[in-house]
Formats: C-alpha cells, structure tokens, sequence
C-alpha cells in the first residue's frame, strides 16, 4: 500500500472548554477522491481550518508522506501543497480572469524598476488552464470574473490551485449554490483533477454529488467521525440516514423494540420526577 499524501491520526481540536472536534483519523492518496459528508455544525468548516493552517490541533498529529508536519499559517499549507477552494471560487468578481489567475505572483515583463504586468501572458496562461480543465467557453482572459457563473469561478479557482504546484485540494461545498448543469461541470472538473493524480478532499452536504465522483466517504457528526467506508459499501440511503442521524435512531427503534418485546409489549415508561 502507497504511503498516504495526507494523514491525520487522533486529531481533536478545542477552544477553551468547547470541544469542536474529537479524535478525527483520516488518510488520503494520490489520485483519490474523500467525500467528506456532515450536516452543517457538523465541524466540517473546523477541519478545513485545520487542515488549511487557520487553526492547529489540540492534540493528535498531520503527516504529510509519513512525516508530521504543523502548519502555523495558511501559507505554510501552501507551500506544502494544500490548496482550499472555498464555496465561491475565493474569485474576484472586478478582476479580469487573467489578473484573478495570477493574484500575488503576477507575471511582469520589463527590467528592474520599469517591470509592469504582463498582462498577454498571464491572461493566456489563465485561459489554458481553465480550458485544459474542458471550460471551453472561457476564451478571453481580459473577461471579468463577475461576469463568469459559479461552475466556471470554481473551475477557474481549481485551475488556479493545479498550476501552482497543488497536491491536496480542499473543495469546500463546491456546488452547494449551483444548479443541476453547474454542478455537473464541477463534478466533472474533481475528477479530471483526480486523473492527474491529485488528492481531493470534497466537503459536501449533498449525498448524491458525493457518490458520483467519491473513493472513500466520511460522515462528521458533531465533531466526530460516525463512519468511515469505501466506494460501493453503503447504499444512498444508508450515508442520508448516517449523516440525518437515522443510524442511532434506528438503534433507539431497536431497543425500544426490544424492551417491548419482553415487557408484553408495554413501551418504556417515562421516569417520574
């Protein structure tokens, strides 16, 4: 077996008396898909902090190719090769797409103090990119990112992350705020992103998005991990119930059931104050 890009082994984080997450193991390979599914309070936006260097561990360990690593800041993340895409694309809706592309480490043309934007080659690079990605409607880098729809601010943002070197990508409710064909576009982008050998890490509410593009599936519920299953194990129904909470619900059913069974089927009596 491969050594996993990412890992993380007992992690729980706190703050002051309130435990946010609790002993959280998980690893991730190359070219593998996570779905990571929960409920919103599930934790799932803690996990991404930590994961993305906002927050560190209370206790447990993250590896990184069998070696622990700590992430102070979000650009130690980074630099390491952990790329998070947030809900919207984390785009700028007055940028061109060019510019967007490029934020922070724009390409210059020039020499010394007369270097200025190179506004030709970033913009090409930017559309490449995005249509590498099979956006192909994208073909004018000067565009405004505003002007674009969801589906294609993610792509243009996952694009983004795969040039500059990406090797765990983050989505975090990628296609929450998208319809049936945006969606697809996106689902369809993860798994391009997974056939160049990245390591995904999908974060989603949305059952039936999760099992169209997912290897391995987690379910957050308050902090914790409710169940941890590969591809073909659960059926639709099953994760829904998980993540609904119909799981001890069920159990609950049974013992109830159970108690009747042998009290003549009498049902538990409420205890008196």
């Amino acid at each position: 077996m491969t050594t996993p890009i990412l890992s993380l082994n007992n992690v729980s984080k706190s703050f002051g008396p309130i435990d946010v997450l609790h002993d959280i193991s998980l690893s991730l390979h190359a070219g593998e898909v996570l779905c990571l599914l929960g409920d919103n309070g599930a934790g799932k936006s803690t996990l991404i902090k930590t994961l993305s260097g906002v927050h560190q561990p209370t206790s447990g360990t993250i590896e990184m190719d069998g070696a622990p690593v700590r992430f102070d800041n979000p650009r130690m993340a980074s630099e390491k090769g952990i790329a998070t895409v947030h809900q919207f694309g984390g785009t700028f809706p007055l940028m061109s797409i060019g510019r967007s592309f490029f934020v922070g480490v724009e390409p210059t043309k020039g020499w010394g103090p007369f270097k200025v934007y190179d506004r030709k080659r970033a913009n090409e690079i930017a559309v490449k990119a995005v249509r590498d990605f099979g956006i192909t409607r994208i073909e004018d880098g000067d565009r405004l990112v505003g002007g674009l729809s969801g589906g294609e601010r993610q792509s243009l943002a996952i694009a983004r992350a795969v040039h500059f070197g990406a090797r765990v990508l983050i989505l975090d409710e990628p296609t929450a705020a998208l319809g049936v064909k945006q969606a697809t576009h996106v689902l369809r982008i993860v798994n391009e992103a997974k056939r160049r050998g990245l390591a995904v890490i999908f974060i989603t509410h949305q059952v039936m998005h999760a099992m169209a593009v997912g290897d391995h599936f987690a379910v957050l519920i308050r902090g914790a991990i409710a169940a941890d299953f590969r591809k073909g194990e659960k059926t639709r129904e099953e994760i829904t119930d998980l993540m609904a909470g119909g799981a001890s619900m069920a159990s609950l059913e049974a013992e109830i059931e159970g108690y009747m069974a042998s009290h003549d089927g009498h049902p538990p009596q409420m205890a008196r104050m």
